[in-house]
């Protein structure tokens, strides 16, 4: 009799033990699917503004434009293309992965500001292009790079409150949008 206690015991011991391998397997599964979609979801977040940026410049940042306009004579510096173009991919990329913390962190539902806020400084970057390359408006385009400076203030200090790294990552943003006000005044 004692024996046949001693085979139940080892036997639910063991069916115990195979439960608690299923259960470590099925929260590691858990962990790695919900680890793919937050890279697709980043991914996402930061290809898609980059291919849109990259798609303006295609579009409207050709060097020859930029040979082209008239520049004054007062002013010797100009900044070669590739830097502004840098400039912007960068920032880009920067505000792509900063509103993928946000977003990761719940941050475009709590604040309601954020996301148009994000909006708004992504139509307000790929805008500049158009109207400065392509139109020659200068003076719009330096309103829209002054708008630009402030949403990206707003975009700081909104995703600051999500994500404080979320907030850092958009002050490189803030010097990106300097740079193309200080070149589109020497345009003026």
């Amino acid at each position: 009799m004692a024996s046949e206690n001693v085979r139940q015991r080892i036997r639910d011991e063991a069916t115990e033990s195979t439960d608690a391998d299923n259960g470590d397997r099925t929260r590691r599964d858990k962990k790695m699917a919900m680890a793919k979609r937050g890279l697709r979801s980043l991914t996402i977040a930061v290809a898609v503004p980059l291919s849109l940026a990259i798609t303006n410049i295609y579009l409207f940042g050709s060097p020859d434009r930029y040979r082209t306009l008239k520049k004054p004579s007062s002013s010797s510096w100009y900044p070669s293309i590739w830097a502004l173009h840098l400039a912007c991919l960068a920032s880009t990329f920067l505000m792509g992965l900063s509103s993928w913390l946000v977003w990761a962190d719940g941050g475009f539902h709590r604040g309601r500001s954020a996301l148009p806020l994000y909006v708004a400084q992504l139509a307000l970057c790929l805008s500049w292009d158009p109207l400065v390359f392509a139109l020659g408006l200068s003076r719009i385009g330096l309103m829209v790079c002054i708008a630009l400076f402030g949403v990206l203030v707003g975009c700081s200090r909104s995703f600051g409150q999500v994500n404080p790294t979320a907030g850092d990552l958009v002050k490189p943003c803030l010097l990106c949008a300097a740079f193309r006000m200080i070149v589109n005044y020497l345009l003026l």
